[in-house]
């Protein structure tokens, strides 16, 4: 096996609501809330929900930070582009949703693309929907 150093880099996009910014009660609204954004997207595709918080939880080793109280990812695909081989190890792409006593914290990679990060962006921007 070779190992293979991209020279890209990835910064994390982070959006931490507070509950009185978002209509979003849950993790699962959240998860909802993206899906159909997804689902209305000319070439994304939904793929999956992971439950992160149960897996860690179940493993006899696992640790969760004391905050996280829930904690998923939504698995998708913009699939607009495909390469080479090498750019599967970054795909699928990922939204991170953890929920915390005091409110949500949103998380993706940055993706190469600028509209499909814009889309990304502007998808979690609109969950702010509270003054």
């Amino acid at each position: 096996m070779k190992q293979l150093l991209r020279t890209e880099s990835f910064p994390v996009y982070t959006l931490e609501l507070e509950r009185a910014e978002t209509t979003c009660q849950s993790v699962d609204d959240i998860v909802a809330y993206f899906r159909a954004r997804i689902e209305a997207h000319s070439y994304a595709r939904f793929l999956a929900v992971f439950d992160h918080y149960a897996h860690t939880r179940s493993l006899a080793e696992g640790q969760i930070a004391e905050e996280i109280i829930a904690a998923k990812n939504l698995v998708f695909c913009f699939g607009l582009t495909l390469p080479d081989a090498y750019s599967l190890a970054t795909r699928p792409r990922t939204i991170g949703i953890a929920e915390t006593e005091r409110g949500f914290v949103v998380t993706f990679i940055e993706a190469p693309m600028p509209v499909v990060n814009a889309a990304m962006e502007d998808w979690a921007k609109g969950l702010r929907d509270r003054d």
